[in-house]
């Protein structure tokens, strides 16, 4: 009773004790309350203030991911690629499952549950701006990552943070799961310049992502969270840290199961870096195009991802690849070894990884790999290869035939044993036949160039520019300008051709001396044998390679007619000389325009245009450019220069007419006698009819060519030094270029029946006498056959009919 009524007597202390325990919760709700409002008011009001700054994430759905440039041949096989980033974009289907749960265990486990951004994440993130007093990169979806890497910078500051969760809220508003994915996993960068999963996957692995295993998509996904620092190339202890955490976190979710779980724990890591698989060795075909794109489209050729399709045929660019590797080392073979490429410090086998560390600075070249000798006996050799592999090298395998430089006319003796030319510690060269045997050899010092052409629309089916591009990118097809010799002589012979001479025309092979009046000084031409032959059938002069024929056919016909001639061909006259070296093709030109000459020999007389791309599309496949070569058309009326009459199906451009086909069959009538019985006959070996074409040797000699065609293809092959040095008095246009173009032509032409062209009107074929080259007499048993324009039967030329003594005239300036 006393309490109670001590309590009444004070009922303050009751209602102080109720008040204090109501407040303290009153303080805290107002305390939230407020707190809650404001955050709202903030948000509310960064919301309003931020969003219409944000870009439309619907632009997501016409976004153009850098891709590179790609370079494919005509059936499709890959040539080159060109661009910063390496990617090939995957639609969601071409995801395989699993790796999609290695990518949600390890970025975003409950993406599929929520709405862009995660409270867990958020929260996290939260704590640990409390703990540091700073944003801290992670907490962040998928999709936020997405809503970054397109819109935004990485640089940690809240207004990004929250245009990141307001972009990422949008996104999912917009796009399914699906769709999100999909961008996601073909934008992220991995490293080694792959972005997008596809690209990661054949750079760390060289495979397609569907072949690879549940330890390696984790490799791959764990590179995402740092690319360099989790690299399996750069940083592998923390990659395989990181790789062995997700296939934990897999099994934790229960995407694998124990089995899985240990195989892709214990597998060992397989990461290795590898480049872009080419389908096709044609590097200097994908320079070219890569260069047209370039002046068609810009820099935006690098990123667009365009398409450009080639009228290169890949069997046939790698038939011309083996052609000319060939070709050169057989060259070099001739010539002697000219020594080790360098030599390393001899050292203790514990020492041999230095060597190893060197040999991988050097460029492999034509197939042929750097090795350092090991080890020698006096008939055989072991060697260190770059990948650290020895190889045992026997007598027989390339060393029993090696004999020295000594000048590019002579060799040395063979040696009779290894230590007589090698030691250890010499770095030399090895490359594998076709039985997978290693031989001993050395890299060429020689070059060629090879181009090769359709030539009734002038496509180009195959070029090679040197040895080897990784040696040089000079391209000696299109670039090196060198003197044709006389395979340059065809074009001096259409001339003549349609200036009065023909086939029977009897010129004369004897000496000329050309006085130069103002220096004194005499030029005194020569044939190749440093012979003269006297009086000749003009056909006779073409297919033996008589310079003093050639000579007096230019003296004949007159320059200015010469040079209009070649005019038609495409070169611009200015540029010749204007005199009668001329004759011996003393003007540079390129492989690729004696190959376009020749082209208008073997498509009975018309101009046609080389063209290397045939389309270029983007990577939705519209095409955005196409080409549209002149064409032969040997069914429509023309005549040299004249008007066209065009069958109504024809739609594409004419080729023009540059030769009478009259005169177009009966030069080439003449380049098959050069094949048949002269300075190309060693092409014969083909077993064919159909072929033509002529050999070039300048003096030294310095330069050796071969041009040569068929109905279906005009191919053109340069053998010399770049530093226009001499090649020896053995070689010959039939020496070096001649097999090139033979063992090319040989793959290039099977399959394909003998086409020998047709006969226009107009000509005629007359007995004649060989040896004055007019119509012979009846019975007479040395007649041949020849080939006239009707109205020239029986015509002689008088011109150059001088006697076998040797003629002196002043210096010619037409």
């Amino acid at each position: 009773m006393r309490a109670s009524s001590c309590e009444f007597a004070n009922p303050l202390i009751h209602i102080e004790k109720m008040f204090s325990k109501k407040s303290l919760f009153g303080i805290i709700f107002w305390l939230l309350l407020a707190g809650t409002s404001v955050t709202l008011v903030t948000f509310a009001g960064l919301y309003l203030y931020l969003s219409p700054k944000l870009p439309s994430v619907e632009s997501l759905r016409e976004v153009k991911l850098q891709t590179p440039l790609r370079v494919y041949s005509s059936d499709g096989k890959l040539i080159g690629e060109f661009g910063e980033q390496r990617r090939t974009p995957l639609t969601y289907d071409q995801i395989p499952p699993l790796y999609i749960k290695a990518l949600l265990s390890a970025e975003d486990a409950e993406f599929f549950e929520h709405h862009g951004v995660s409270l867990k994440g958020m929260l996290r993130a939260a704590s640990q701006i409390l703990k540091s007093g700073a944003i801290q990169s992670g907490g962040s979806t998928i999709t936020q990552q997405l809503a970054r890497d397109f819109f935004l910078t990485r640089q940690q500051i809240f207004s990004r943070k929250f245009n990141e969760i307001l972009l990422s809220i949008e996104i999912e508003r917009k796009f399914t799961k699906e769709e999100i994915l999909e961008l996601f996993n073909n934008k992220m960068f991995f490293g080694n310049r792959a972005y997008g999963l596809q690209a990661a996957a054949q750079i760390y692995y060289g495979k397609n992502i569907e072949e690879l295993s549940v330890a390696q998509y984790a490799m791959i996904v764990g590179v995402l969270k740092a690319p360099s620092a989790y690299n399996p190339l750069a940083n592998l202890k923390r990659a395989m840290i990181r790789r062995n955490w997700i296939i934990g976190r897999m099994y934790e979710l229960k995407h694998i199961d124990q089995v899985t779980y240990e195989a892709a724990i214990n597998e060992p890591n397989t990461a290795s870096y590898h480049g872009t698989t080419l389908d096709v060795q044609a590097p200097y075909i994908a320079e070219m195009a890569r260069q047209e794109v370039l002046d068609r489209f810009g820099d935006k050729a690098y990123v667009q991802g365009y398409k450009v399709y080639t009228t290169v045929d890949s069997a046939a660019q790698a038939t011309a690849q083996a052609a000319v590797l060939k070709g050169l080392m057989d060259y070099d073979r001739r010539h002697g070894y000219r020594g080790p490429e360098r030599k390393l410090n001899p050292s203790q086998e514990s020492d041999l990884a230095d060597w190893q560390d060197e040999l991988q600075t050097i460029p492999i070249l034509g197939g042929l790999e750097p090795a350092a000798v090991v080890d020698i006996a006096d008939k055989s050799i072991k060697v260190l290869m770059s990948n650290g592999d020895f190889i045992d090298l026997g007598w027989e395998q390339g060393l029993s035939n090696v004999r020295p430089y000594i000048t590019e006319d002579s060799r040395g003796a063979a040696y009779s044993t290894v230590h007589s030319f090698l030691k250890p510690g010499d770095v030399v060269r090895i490359i594998k036949d076709n039985d997978d045997q290693w031989h001993f050899s050395q890299v060429p010092a020689i070059q060629a160039a090879l181009v090769s052409l359709d030539p009734i629309d002038g496509a180009i089916r195959s070029l090679i520019g040197g040895f080897d591009f990784n040696q040089s990118h000079y391209n000696r097809a299109i670039q090196g300008a060198r003197q044709p010799g006389s395979s340059f002589k065809p074009l001096l012979y259409t001339a003549a051709l349609e200036n009065g001479f023909t086939p029977a025309s009897i010129i004369n092979d004897a000496p000329i001396v050309i006085e130069n009046t103002s220096t004194g000084i005499a030029w005194r031409p020569e044939n190749d044998d440093g012979k003269f032959a006297g009086p000749m059938r003009m056909r006779q002069a073409l297919y033996r390679s008589r310079n003093l024929v050639s000579i007096r056919l230019l003296r004949s016909i007159g320059m200015q007619t010469a040079l209009d001639s070649l005019a038609r061909f495409g070169f611009n006259p200015k540029e010749f000389p204007r005199d009668l070296t001329l004759a011996l093709g003393s003007h540079a030109l390129t492989p690729m325009q004696m190959a376009t000459a020749y082209a208008s020999f073997a498509n009975g007389g018309f101009k046609i245009d080389p063209y290397l791309v045939t389309r270029i599309e983007e990577d939705s496949g519209k095409i955005v450019y196409e080409a549209n070569p002149k064409r032969v058309c040997k069914e429509c009326s023309t005549t040299v220069g004249g008007p066209v009459t065009v069958p109504a199906t024809n739609t594409q451009p004419l080729a023009p007419r540059i030769i009478d086909a009259r005169i177009a069959y009966l030069i080439d009538s003449m380049l098959r006698d050069v094949v048949d019985k002269g300075t190309g006959r060693l092409a014969k070996q083909l077993g064919r009819q159909d072929l033509a074409g002529k050999t070039g040797t300048t003096n030294g000699p310095r330069d050796t060519w071969f041009s040569g065609y068929n109905p279906n293809i005009t191919t053109t092959v340069w053998v010399g030094f770049d530093a226009n040095t001499l090649l020896g008095r053995k070689e010959f246009g039939n020496s070096a270029p001649l097999p090139i173009w033979i063992d090319f032509m040989r793959t290039a032409l099977e399959g394909l029946p003998d086409q020998l062209p047709r006969q226009p009107e107009g000509i005629v074929t007359v007995r004649i006498n060989p040896d004055t080259g007019k119509p012979a007499m009846p019975g007479d048993p040395d007649a041949i056959f020849e080939v006239f324009l009707g109205e020239d039967t029986g015509r002689t030329s008088a011109a150059g009919n001088e006697t076998s003594e040797q003629v002196t005239l002043p210096e010619e300036i037409f």
